[in-house]
């Protein structure tokens, strides 16, 4: 259920200003969203699995706050954030 090590690499090198930027909103949201999309999954298969599903949310709201910290910050990047991840606004 995890993000393997292989996939955080990739994203991070994607998103992060360098291979060591794991802290800025962009390379955040990026694994969050990673990780919303692979707990979505096991919550479509394990439907009475609460406690995941609990996680799932808090997940998602951290997103948001994330999302919307981008926005206020830099409307450009968030459009792009946007764009690339394949999020709804």
């Amino acid at each position: 259920m995890a993000i393997t090590k292989e996939l955080k690499d990739k994203i991070i090198k994607e998103f992060g200003i360098n291979g060591q930027d794991t802290g800025s909103a962009e390379v955040q949201i990026a694994l969050l969203t990673e990780n919303i999309r692979q707990l979505t999954g096991h919550c479509q298969k394990n439907p009475h699995d609460y406690s995941t599903k609990r996680g799932l949310l808090k997940q998602v709201c951290r997103r948001r706050s994330f999302l919307s910290y981008l926005e206020r910050k830099d409307a450009a990047k968030y459009r792009d954030m946007i764009q690339k991840l394949g999020l709804r606004k």
